[in-house]
């Protein structure tokens, strides 16, 4: 009993709510979840800190390094076989031989080139890792469930798999060799299929998450090919001597190469790596470099004739680049042609548009076959046949854990027209055809731009477009001006600014520009820039094809997005289906922090909070701000949500009396971070707007990236062309946490693949709500979403953050691309913080829709 004192709280942790029950709402379905259930062992677990001289290796050199210490010194480990994590925790069943003793061990592996590696291990005990305070905590008996506990239980179930896989995260992937799946991204690149796997704690059980798993990999290919792959250039053309790679395929192939690890072929069974440096500009029959001679004579001699007098090698591709490898001062030079691609080696980079549609085309499954994908990696993992597992005690059941759900029932929407039309969506779809917007706008003065030539959109085009457009905005109740106030086409982005500023001044109550695309350009982030954050003037973005092409759910489309852009309000929830407390004044937010993407490890990350400015709720405000690379807190919360709440005042004439918060992009590992400085910071920002004011805070977290699953067990069940659960399915038994309030709901229509479920996890809540009144809520918010007629993924005001931090990005991504080298250099913290702020005309409505 003694553990149990070890999990005591410090006085001033903010600790998540219990759960405040269980839902009630909807008929039940019953569900089979991807989790498996794990039988703890008994007893105490022993941990130990491991300490590795030289440190800094990786992880799969670490492995190596303690399991050679095992087997050399398996006397002195008493037999015992014990785990490590690959980088400083190492677990044993029972007490080592040298337990409560500082150990040193000096081990010897295998390096490259036959060279052996030497390394100091250090082993001290830290302390007991105790089962029953972890099934204390299950039955909901503690506060807290043990971090240090289910550590222990996952290195144990991981140990065996990462001798035998590539780990990724929480994943494992077996390279091509012995990988019949992998598919072809192109571009040097392709996809690996593995396997994720987790333990999680649940009510009076702890379960295994076991989910398939892709992500892209660069091809294991010579260097040569890999060149050809990136740039596209043909390789007969490769071959001919005079052929000169220009700088643009240059620059491009090494963006793609810069960082990677390269392996060399032309020294027989010795396969040096080396890390890519940059490529070089001159090729190999001209690039030179210092070498010393026997005679100690220094001369300059060119890669090329080094290559021919040291290896006798004729270099057939010497007027390529070379490589440089290693440190850049050492002037280390290699030909592509005596190079290949090191195996495993992760891509980080960002994938293409085309590559990513690739994937999730070759990665979307039905759930009937991810499920059964699913029960076939878990007799991959083969738990039962770990020799570790056996050692622990630890046993993982081999089916899937049932689970009673429930379909919650979807909202009444009302739209507008005289008669209010009611209606109750099906399968998360209601139609826009034959009803009115609740609360049309009337566009009395627009402009037209058109990004694409002439020969390929005509004056005809775009005036049948806009017969249409004006037809279709007439029928929905938002009655848009016959002709475009002014009609002109453009070239490239450089035109946009000189234009939006023209029609600015030219036509003073311009209400909105529409601007059509041609492909993917800099056009589009040009545009947002230039009418959020310099005029304040609605736009409105589309393709070339949907104006040639026009149907009539395209149209339907951007009505709502138009409307709401201009004011207006596309459809509410029925006033009788709301809940109770909406009689009082309540604000939504919803916050996100978006980090830059893989390559762009310099710029700042974005934060953005939005509001709701009505009582249904439709309407939204935005505050965004520039963060610190990489940081997941909100740091300028307080001032951002006193803006939202001085807003809504004005807005509404009325304080808030309650403050529903759905915070997006939180890991588990960060809530306590999180909880600790964002409710602080909102509860500072209504203090600093009227002493006393102490509205009831609801936080809840909303997650997306995880790999629940779940499956119906009954066919009639099934819904759509992949079969998947149906819109409004929730689950807070059997899977969720042991005390606190979380649940899964799966809000969506799956059209393609296996739907993900979203995770909420409630961090605090003053409002004392049920489990239903948070549920329903939830449920039905996802369904006030305005730029589409179906349900999505995730409540509103979550989305809308999300939308609102990626839109701050263009602003911040063209400004910065607009400037001169010398202005770049004064691109300061300042100068960022500016570049993101819009227009006070756009914070009156919802731009980023």
């Amino acid at each position: 009993m003694a553990g149990l004192q070890e999990n005591k709280l410090p006085a001033d942790t903010i600790v998540p709510p219990r759960r405040p029950g269980y839902g009630t709402k909807g008929r039940e379905i019953e569900l089979q979840a991807n989790f498996f259930e794990l039988c703890l062992p008994k007893g105490d677990m022993h941990h130990y800190d491991v300490a590795i001289i030289p440190d800094k290796c990786p992880r799969v050199v670490n492995h190596a390094v303690v399991q050679a210490m095992v087997e050399k010194y398996n006397r002195m480990f008493g037999g015992q076989k014990p785990v490590f994590d690959g980088r400083k925790n190492l677990y044993s069943r029972s007490p080592l031989p040298f337990d409560k003793e500082k150990k040193e061990f000096i081990v010897t592996i295998p390096g490259e080139n036959d060279q052996e590696r030497h390394f100091k291990v250090t082993i001290k005990w830290v302390t007991f890792v105790s089962m029953f305070v972890l099934e204390e905590a299950l039955k909901g008996r503690l506060k807290m469930i043990p971090f240090d506990s289910i550590q222990a239980l996952d290195v144990v179930l991981r140990y065996f798999l990462s001798s035998q896989y590539i780990s990724v995260g929480r994943s494992f992937f077996s390279p091509p060799v012995t990988n019949l799946n992998s598919s072809n991204l192109e571009c040097g690149r392709e996809v690996w299929f593995g396997f994720h796997q987790s333990v999680r704690p649940s009510q009076w059980k702890m379960l295994v998450n076991i989910d398939s798993s892709a992500t892209a990999f660069h091809k294991a290919i010579s260097v040569v090919n890999f060149f050809l792959e990136i740039t596209g250039i043909n390789s007969q053309r490769l071959l001919n001597p005079l052929y000169i790679v220009h700088e643009e395929d240059r620059n491009k192939f090494t963006k793609e190469i810069k960082g990677l690890k390269v392996q060399i072929n032309h020294c027989g069974e010795v396969r040096r790596k080396y890390r890519v440096f940059t490529v070089t500009r001159e090729p190999a029959n001209k690039l030179t470099f210092p070498m010393t001679l026997d005679n100690k004579v220094t001369q300059e001699i060119t890669v090329e004739k080094y290559f021919y007098e040291k290896y006798k090698i004729n270099l057939i591709y010497g007027h390529l680049p070379c490589l440089q490898v290693g440190q850049p001062y050492k002037q280390t030079f290699l030909p592509f042609e005596v190079c290949s691609i090191v195996p495993g080696q992760r891509c980080t980079k960002k994938l293409t548009d085309k590559q990513t549609t690739k994937m999730i085309k070759c990665t979307a499954k039905p759930a009937p076959d991810r499920q059964q994908e699913i029960l076939g990696l878990m007799n991959q993992a083969n738990f039962s046949n770990d020799e570790h597992c056996r050692e622990f005690g630890i046993t993982v059941h081999q089916r899937m854990v049932s689970v009673t759900g429930r379909i919650l029932p979807p909202p009444k929407l009302v739209f507008g027209g005289q008669e209010k039309v009611r209606e109750v969506p099906r399968n998360g779809v209601w139609m826009m055809k034959g009803k009115q917007l609740f609360h049309g706008v009337e566009v009395k003065e627009w402009a037209l731009i058109c990004f694409a030539p002439p020969r390929k959109c005509n004056e005809d085009h775009m005036r049948n477009f806009t017969q249409k457009l004006v037809r279709s905005g007439n029928e929905s109740g938002m009655p848009i001006a016959y002709q475009p106030c002014f009609m002109r086409y453009a070239r490239h982005e450089k035109d946009v600014g000189q234009l939006f500023t023209f029609i600015k001044s030219s036509f003073k109550d311009i209400q909105l520009i529409i601007v059509i695309l041609n492909g993917k350009s800099m056009v589009y982030a040009e545009v947002k820039r230039i009418g959020d954050t310099f005029i304040g003037v609605a736009t409105q973005c589309l393709q070339l094809k949907n104006v040639l092409n026009t149907s009539g759910q395209t149209l339907a489309n951007l009505c709502l997005k138009i409307n709401v852009k201009l004011g207006g309000i596309n459809t509410i929830l029925a006033p009788e289906i709301r809940p109770p407390f909406f009689k009082q004044p309540v604000i939504f937010f919803g916050a996100d922090v978006t980090h830059p993407t893989a390559g762009d490890e310099k710029k700042p990350s974005i934060a953005a909070v939005v509001g709701s400015m009505d009582a249904h709720p439709s309407r939204y405000s935005a505050s965004v701000r520039v963060q610190n690379h990489r940081q997941e807190i909100i740091g300028e919360l307080s001032s951002m949500v006193r803006e939202l709440l001085i807003q809504f005042y004005q807005a509404t004439n009325h304080k808030p009396c309650r403050i529903i918060f759905y915070r997006d992009g939180v890991s588990e590992g960060q809530f306590d971070q999180v909880l600790s400085h964002e409710l602080k910071a909102v509860r500072e920002a209504c203090l600093k707007l009227e002493s006393g004011y102490k509205p009831g805070i609801t936080f809840i977290i909303v997650q997306k990236r995880h790999h629940t699953r779940l499956f119906c067990v009954k066919k009639e069940d099934q819904c759509g062309r992949s079969d998947n659960i149906p819109p409004g399915t929730m689950v807070d038994v059997g899977i969720t946490h042991p005390t606190e309030f979380d649940f899964y709901l799966c809000s969506h229509f799956g059209v393609q693949g296996t739907s993900r479920p979203s995770h909420y996890h409630v961090l605090w809540d003053d409002n004392n709500f049920t489990a239903d009144d948070i549920q329903s809520l939830t449920y039905q918010l996802c369904h006030t979403y305005v730029r589409c007629s179906r349900s999505v993924s995730i409540p509103a005001p979550a989305f809308y953050a999300h939308l609102v931090a990626f839109r701050a990005r263009y602003h911040l991504q063209e400004k910065d691309s607009a400037c001169s080298a010398e202005t770049k250099r004064e691109f300061s913290a300042e100068f960022q913080a500016h570049a993101v702020q819009v227009h006070r005309n756009s914070l009156k409505y919802m731009y980023f829709a």
